[in-house]
């Protein structure tokens, strides 16, 4: 019989006008019904603005980007209980059987968040921000994971940060069981570190540093604004902005990921928790 799947989304936009909200709304409704019959329904959660948070009974969670420092809420209400939560669904999940886990996505943001809760690498400052639609870098693992396997190599994404994740800690993310899934660009003439893109943490609990639910159409929007425009152009000069533009539509690049990575971990929460029941003879 089929049930409804409940995904709950928090947002951690501030308050600032942004198009992932809408990238991850359209998510959600487009696989709606697409996935066993499933029908998903959602709720939204302002947390950083309104200290809305979710309790632990929905069977989905996606958990936005947002501006400013991944430290900023530190001993905020709203970061004590967005720790809470990922706290209590990952306690949760260790505990039940697959079809009875939570699924987490985290976003950008959310990612930087993630990656402190756990302790599984440093969260600093960029020397400059990293902004563009830039080659993201898969590692062996992602070779067979459910949502990276049917991406190229490298792949696109949009990314928009001032911060990052470095110095991963091997030991904890052993013992979490969990595995770095892609790096940034590769830069040979610069003698830094590469940050890490993507980690599973566990079946359920996936991160992307970069932006998944970017789509050329809410790109196109964003970025067209005068006032946008403008900025991109004074912050990283006008050929940089119109090779962004140029290559919003490209089917390899933001598409391609766009259409890959949240729709399969959405497709892969669903055929989990709500499997197609066997007939009885």
């Amino acid at each position: 019989m089929a049930k409804i799947i409940r995904a709950a989304v928090i947002d951690l936009y501030q308050g600032v006008a942004n198009q992932g909200m809408r990238g991850v709304k359209e998510i959600l409704t487009e696989r709606s019904g697409k996935v066993n019959g499933q029908t998903i329904v959602y709720d939204i959660f302002e947390a950083r603005n309104k200290d809305e948070m979710p309790d632990a009974n929905y069977d989905l969670y996606i958990s936005s980007g947002g501006p400013g420092s991944p430290h900023d809420g530190e001993g905020q209400k709203w970061e004590l209980e967005y720790f809470k939560l990922i706290d209590k669904l990952w306690n949760h999940n260790q505990k039940n059987s697959p079809e009875n886990r939570k699924f987490v996505f985290f976003i950008c943001h959310s990612f930087q968040m993630a990656c402190r809760f756990f302790e599984v690498a440093e969260v600093i400052k960029r020397k400059s921000t990293s902004f563009g639609i830039l080659p993201v870098h898969k590692t062996n693992e992602a070779y067979a994971d459910s949502v990276f396997s049917g991406l190229p190599e490298p792949f696109y994404a949009v990314d928009s940060r001032d911060w990052q994740a470095v110095q991963p800690n091997h030991k904890k993310l052993k013992g979490l069981g969990a595995k770095i899934i892609a790096l940034e660009k590769i830069r040979p003439h610069v003698e830094l570190e590469r940050a890490i893109m993507a980690i599973r943490f566990s079946n359920e609990f996936l991160a992307t540093q970069f932006h998944p639910e970017a789509d050329p159409i809410g790109m196109m929007l964003h970025f067209q604004k005068p006032e946008r425009r403008q900025s991109v152009i004074t912050a990283y000069g006008e050929a940089k902005y119109l090779d962004m533009i140029k290559h919003l539509n490209d089917e390899d690049k933001i598409k391609l990921t766009h259409e890959k990575i949240i729709p399969a971990f959405i497709t892969q929460a669903v055929q989990t928790i709500r499997p197609v029941a066997q007939p009885t003879f």
